[in-house]
């Protein structure tokens, strides 16, 4: 289960423009994916055909949904970054990632509430 929200780029952009126009007819979708990533038609129902067979989504008379969600997605990529670049470690990846960044009080207070609602 875990490698079903595995997406390389090109998946996950793909993904991204479904999860915007779901439920989305193919036709459509082959449209769409012309105009936002230059895809000719062949290349969109491969893509359709082979996140269908992974099980990511799928496509019945010719509506194309996904099967799994954006933030499924996010969060198994956060994961695997976490684990990849700071060993696992949240308060590392949050030390570094800030140490560049200026928060707004507002940006502050928000994730200090999210902190908040996360600890045991």
């Amino acid at each position: 289960m875990e490698n079903l929200f595995k997406l390389f780029d090109a998946e996950y952009k793909f993904m991204c423009i479904v999860w915007t126009h779901e439920p989305v007819n193919s036709t459509e979708l082959t449209r769409i994916c012309e105009k936002e990533l230059g895809w000719k038609k062949p290349t969109t129902y491969s893509m359709i055909k082979k996140l269908c067979e992974r099980g990511i989504m799928k496509n019945e008379k010719a509506t194309v949904t996904t099967l799994i969600t954006r933030e499924d997605v996010q969060k198994y990529e956060a994961d695997v970054f976490i684990h990849r670049v700071f060993d696992g470690s949240v308060p590392s990846f949050i030390a570094s990632f800030l140490q560049s960044k200026t928060l707004s009080n507002e940006e502050a207070r928000s994730i200090k509430a999210m902190i908040d609602g996360v600890v045991k």
